[in-house]
């Protein structure tokens, strides 16, 4: 479903951030994508999005990104930012979640539907007249996967959906993130979090690709993630130290 040629970035001056990128995700698979600081996890999320240009070819169901192609890529990838408030800027869950539904065309009895619908799946219809200002992060988090579930993606891609939030949120995050039946592609340093949710992992490194295999592999391989500046997770971690 998303394919990636040879993708490479730089930031003006020259600053080189990822270099001839090649890799396939399948429809249904999820990925996660890790590496230490500066890897370009975030980066190359916002490359498949269209928010930054690219060298390369990116394809979403064999249409090549351009600026042509990009509305349609936008509705078949949906993004879920690091930062909620970067996301949620309406006053309310539920007026978040119709602007884009009728941004796109949705009659407005439609929308609203589809956003009861999408609440009511994720159990988070409490929040629906909630002021954005005034939920948790866990809750904003939330917020923000229900509103680009509401626009019906092909394939969601999440930056971070676990940073910042305390021991219950997170495990509720990552309960919804395993009932997505989505394509997904998630970035994060939470590496317990990538072997709940993930059954491939894509190590990057240095720009480039270190490693690319099943989770369970990757995840268990103690001199890759040092060698790339990562640790074990901590579930593996305190089994390795008393085996």
């Amino acid at each position: 479903m998303i394919e990636l040629e040879n993708v490479s970035f730089c930031y003006e001056g020259g600053v080189s951030v990822l270099r001839g990128l090649s890799f396939t995700i399948a429809d249904g698979e999820s990925v996660g994508l890790i590496g230490a600081n500066g890897a370009g996890k975030s980066t190359l999320l916002k490359l498949l999005v269209g928010l930054l240009p690219c060298e390369g070819t990116i394809r979403v169901d064999g249409i090549e990104l351009s600026k042509k192609t990009l509305p349609e890529i936008r509705r078949r990838l949906g993004l879920v930012l690091q930062n909620s408030d970067n996301q949620m800027f309406m006053p309310t869950v539920r007026e978040d979640m119709l602007f884009g539904l009728m941004n796109y065309g949705l009659p407005r009895e439609q929308a609203l539907a589809r956003v009861d619908e999408v609440l009511a799946s994720l159990h988070l219809t409490d929040l629906k007249h909630r002021y954005n200002h005034k939920i948790s992060g866990g809750e904003k988090r939330m917020a923000a996967i229900a509103t680009v579930l509401a626009m019906e993606p092909q394939a969601i891609l999440m930056d971070e959906p676990t940073s910042a939030l305390d021991p219950v949120n997170r495990r509720t995050v990552i309960r919804a993130i395993r009932a997505l039946p989505n394509t997904k592609l998630i970035t994060s340093h939470d590496l317990d979090m990538i072997l709940d949710t993930c059954e491939r992992v894509i190590v990057l490194s240095g720009g480039q690709i270190a490693a690319d295999g099943p989770a369970e592999e990757i995840l268990r391989d103690r001199a890759l993630l040092e060698a790339n500046r990562m640790e074990l997770p901590l579930c593996l971690a305190g089994r390795a130290q008393y085996s």
